[in-house]
């Protein structure tokens, strides 16, 4: 029986992606073998030993202290692309609210509650509704800063709306590439696109190499009035850098969803309270997502869409027993591994070896179980970080 301990509250149709017979699952599971979250902090949280994998149901994974949870062999897994639908809507409509005068239009509106005329109210709203008017979107240029899922996504809905988009992207992967129009421009360098770009949205995750990433120094270099979106995360933006350039008449309007006390009440502040991925829908995508993810890695230690952990899968031979380890990247530590299975006739029947940055992760299928001897001396292989017996279909052992 595997075990998953839940924190916040998870979507039932994620929940229910866990068959009951083989799979425990609740807030107050003991010796867990998963986590699944949303927002929890796990930076507070005691690591069991028997955890083997945490997935966050969102893209976003600062709660989780993936560096620890690297050490023990612990992957990690997020739902990119899940909930990116939402947030694309949600950039469009901070994208009309910054162009058109809709809410200073309503506030409006709802400050004449005083009057009980409806023609004498329709005449005054005929005279000041130029004051509200604002502009089209249609033709304007959209920079976007982080082309993957959302971005992606955010590109085809302003090319839609007859807009011109401009992207930049330095990590770029092959995937997200083949996704992308190819109307959409790619910008060599950040400068570049905010020179060009009415509208920035940005899309990166939230990490050193992009903590500030809209500062001072690149809202000079954008244009004259240009909105700035930020949908993705509060570090990427200097706040304070942000308000200076409001006020000085540089940076026309911010658009965030996530509002910081010093933005409050400002007339360029368009603030939300981080619902960018809280749509029902994308909940329940999330927690499906993230759920099949876990029942692939417990059940056959396949990796997709781990942060951690280089992306590997192999199908499963009926009548095999699949060994899986982890290791830090460096030679001949699957040589070495391979040896004791040799030494000990264990038969290798298929197997694959990926790498990531300074972690691998391996896939072995063998023809009968491995004692606890043989797997004691694959543990006992010098930069070994973990490693774990699956066993087949009708053989199962927690």
């Amino acid at each position: 029986m595997y075990k998953v301990r839940t924190y916040n509250q998870i979507s039932v149709k994620g929940l229910d992606r866990f068959p009951r017979q083989s799979y425990e699952v609740g807030s107050d599971i003991g010796h867990p073998d998963a986590f699944l979250l949303r927002s929890q902090k796990l930076q507070d949280v005691d690591v069991p030993k028997s955890l083997l994998a945490a997935a966050r149901a969102g893209a976003g994974v600062n709660n989780v202290p993936i560096a620890e949870y690297s050490k023990q062999g612990v992957v990690v897994f997020n739902t990119p692309g899940a909930n990116a639908n939402a947030v694309k809507e949600l950039v469009m409509a901070g994208m009309l609210l910054a162009t058109r005068g809709i809410l200073p239009g309503m506030a409006y509106v709802n400050s004449l509650s005083h009057m009980r005329d409806s023609a004498e109210m329709a005449a005054l709203l005929e005279k000041e509704k130029s004051r509200f008017a604002g502009g089209e979107i249609k033709g304007k240029t959209l920079g976007i800063v982080g082309l993957g899922a959302i971005g992606s996504m955010v590109a085809d809905m302003a090319l839609a709306m007859g807009m011109k988009v401009v992207g930049f992207d330095p990590a770029l992967s092959i995937d997200a590439a083949w996704r992308l129009s190819s109307e959409v421009t790619r910008m060599e360098n950040l400068p570049a696109l905010l020179a060009r770009a009415d509208y920035i949205s940005v899309h990166v995750p939230a990490m050193d190499a992009t903590r500030h990433m809209i500062n001072e120094s690149a809202l000079n270099l954008s244009k004259p009035g240009a909105v700035l979106l930020n949908f993705a995360r509060e570090t990427i933006v200097d706040s304070a850098a942000v308000l200076r350039s409001l006020n000085n008449g540089k940076l026309g309007c911010y658009v965030c969803d996530f509002p910081e006390p010093a933005m409050l009440g400002h007339a360029k502040v368009i603030a939300m309270p981080h619902i960018g991925a809280s749509t029902e829908e994308s909940e329940e995508n999330c927690a499906v997502m993230a759920a099949n993810q876990l029942m692939e890695y417990l059940e056959n230690g396949n990796i997709s869409n781990s942060v951690n952990f280089p992306a590997v899968s192999m199908g499963r031979v009926a009548g095999t027993t699949r060994i899986t380890f982890s290791n830090d990247n460096v030679s001949g530590v699957l040589g070495h591994v391979l040896s004791v299975l040799a030494d000990n006739k264990v038969n290798v029947t298929d197997m694959m070896n990926k790498s990531r940055g300074e972690l691998a992760f391996n896939l072995i299928d063998v023809e009968s179980a491995p004692s606890h001897e043989v797997i004691a001396a694959m543990e006992a292989v010098e930069h070994v970080i973990r490693v774990r017996v699956i066993y087949r279909p009708g053989l199962f052992q927690a």
